[in-house]
């Protein structure tokens, strides 16, 4: 049974939310209504992403869909005393209802990793999961801002991309690669080593969202902490692998699915400030880009109300981390192009 104090906690951080954006320029003007689809909702990642969807005060209308299940996380959710009206839709007969009138469509879809699965042997499931689902956003809300969760990221976002420009509707700033769980993870684990509070922590990823792709840049996180060099490669390698960590420990049972949840109910709500006017909204997220030679990659990025206003460049270096960038090229290379290929078959 949750404490009735821990209820107040939770009720006053999603009332503070709704104050501070009220602060935020909202003083004379009605927060806008903005519709957020989650396909994927009744997984082990949608179901708490829908949650936390629902406890944001920027949604007013919430599209919940999957092949199952989804009827139930609905009329759960609903009950809870926010803002956003819920809808649940089931079956492929019901997608187009589900996405109609999107500003933003989240897509944690997909089947999990299990343990001795690489993000590779995912990719077939996935892949065709993600293909079939751009489709129908190209059709039914092709103005969405796109929030791509499903696994294998570095692929499924190209995958995407080459849907959307075979239907014409294309806009390279309507498309992201969720890598925000990366961004989560080193700022925890940074904190935790530099014996600093986490909530005063930032640390830009960079790169890809898998293994050795994932760069992050502990030389530029801040507050500074002079670590060891040994103590930046521990974590580093922790981040790579926080996905791994995970499904270990589950033995087998799940992967990051709470913490992915978290991170992608963050990004969404950075891309709904940018949305609606809110200034300096920046994010790491995975996009189409002219950072690096690759035709995608992670790097902060600044929303607005078209979606990535501006793709920002990588600072300063450590002589570590560009040792890092150079070697998580050729594997990102690799993945970019391995959902090209599988998009246009």
């Amino acid at each position: 049974m949750m404490k009735p104090s821990m209820l107040r906690s939770l009720h006053s951080a999603v009332s503070r939310g709704a104050s501070h954006l009220t602060r935020r320029g909202y003083a004379t003007e009605p927060v806008p209504e903005r519709k957020v689809a989650v396909l994927g909702a009744a997984g082990g990642i949608g179901q708490p992403l829908s949650l936390l969807m629902k406890l944001n005060p920027l949604v007013s209308s919430l599209s919940l869909y999957d092949i199952a299940g989804t009827p139930g996380v609905a009329a759960d959710v609903s009950h809870i005393n926010t803002r956003s009206e819920v809808a649940g839709y089931q079956g492929e007969e019901e997608l187009g209802k589900a996405l109609e009138g999107s500003d933003v469509v989240i897509i944690p879809a997909g089947v999990p990793r299990k343990p001795g699965m690489t993000r590779d042997d995912l990719f077939n499931i996935n892949a065709g999961i993600v293909k079939a689902l751009c489709t129908a956003i190209a059709k039914y809300c092709p103005n969405a801002l796109v929030n791509m969760i499903s696994n294998p990221v570095n692929s499924t976002v190209p995958i995407a991309a080459e849907v959307f420009k075979k239907a014409g509707t294309y806009d390279e700033k309507r498309l992201f690669g969720v890598t925000t769980l990366d961004v989560v993870r080193a700022k925890t684990f940074y904190a935790g080593k530099a014996k600093v509070p986490v909530a005063d922590v930032n640390v830009p990823v960079v790169g890809g969202h898998a293994g050795v792709t994932i760069l992050p840049l502990f030389s530029q996180a801040t507050p500074q902490a002079n670590l060891d060099d040994d103590v930046i490669k521990a974590l580093t390698k922790r981040t790579q692998d926080g996905g791994t960590e995970v499904v270990e420990a589950k033995a087998g049972k799940g992967s990051a699915t709470l913490s992915m949840a978290y991170a992608g109910a963050l990004f969404a709500d950075a891309c709904l400030k940018g949305l609606n006017g809110v200034p300096d909204v920046v994010e790491c997220s995975f996009v189409q880009s002219n950072v690096t030679e690759l035709p995608f990659f992670a790097s902060k990025v600044r929303l607005g109300k078209n979606g990535a206003e501006e793709v920002l460049g990588l600072g300063p270096l450590s002589d570590y981390e560009k040792h890092g960038l150079e070697i998580l090229k050729p594997e990102l290379l690799a993945s970019i192009e391995k959902g090209i290929k599988f998009a246009n078959q």
